[in-house]
This record gives C-alpha cells, structure tokens and sequence, in this order.
C-alpha cells in the first residue's frame, strides 16, 4: 500500500508536464503560470519533506501516511476544479503538502527494525 501511495506521488511530478498544453489553452495560462504549476509541486515537496518524515517520526508513520493520503486526495480534486490558474497552483502547493506526509512513511528503510542489529562498534566493543 505505501508503495503505491509513493509511487502516486512521484508520478504527480512529471504527468503534469505532459498535459502543459491543454493546461494552458482551457486556463488561458502564461508561460510563468504554467511553470509554477509545476515547480509549485515540486518545491513544496522537497521542502517539506523532512518535515513529513519527523512528524511520522512522532505521531506515528502510518498515521502521517494516511493524513497525506486524504490531504492529497483532496487536493488533486481541488487541482481537478481547479477554474484558473491561480487556482491550480494553489492546489498543486496542497498536493506538495500532501505528497511530503506520504513520501518519508512509504520509505521501507525508515520503519523501525523488529530485531536489534549488531553495528560495527557494538560488534567491536564485544556489546553484541
């Protein structure tokens, strides 16, 4: 499930792109509108990103990761009804939002291990 939810979010980086001139004819956009439909996505997300691994970190992963599944949801379909572009891109920072609390939970490295390991100076130090 969380890979799905991963790979949702990164595939919203780059399908945008492909459906640009159709954005700009049905929003009447500027070059300048359309970019920041992009970047807007993009730079919420990977500013936040850290953000969204310490508040799973805290609050518990699994329930960051479904906050930023409903969070991003609801701003895809803000995107979807979206009537002008300033309204897009105010959508696709929520989805970037978003996309930050789904990202860090679906990590597989970032979930605590069941079972202690034996680091290099424990394994050195004889604490094993």
């Amino acid at each position: 499930m969380t890979a799905f939810g991963s790979g949702l979010v990164l595939l919203e980086t780059t399908v945008v792109n492909v459906a640009l001139p159709a954005l700009g004819r049905d929003l009447a956009s500027s070059l300048a509108e359309l970019q920041w439909t992009v970047n807007a996505f993009t730079l919420v997300l990977s500013a936040l990103i850290l953000l969204g691994g310490g508040l799973g970190d805290r609050f518990g992963r699994r329930r960051v990761y479904l906050i930023g599944v409903v969070w991003f949801a609801a701003a895809s379909l803000l995107c979807g009804l979206a009537p002008s572009a300033a309204w897009l891109i105010a959508g696709r920072v929520l989805q970037g939002v978003g996309g930050a609390l789904i990202v860090p939970g679906s990590w597989p490295w970032s979930r605590p291990r069941s079972t202690p390991t034996i680091g290099p100076v424990q394994w050195a130090g004889g604490r094993g």
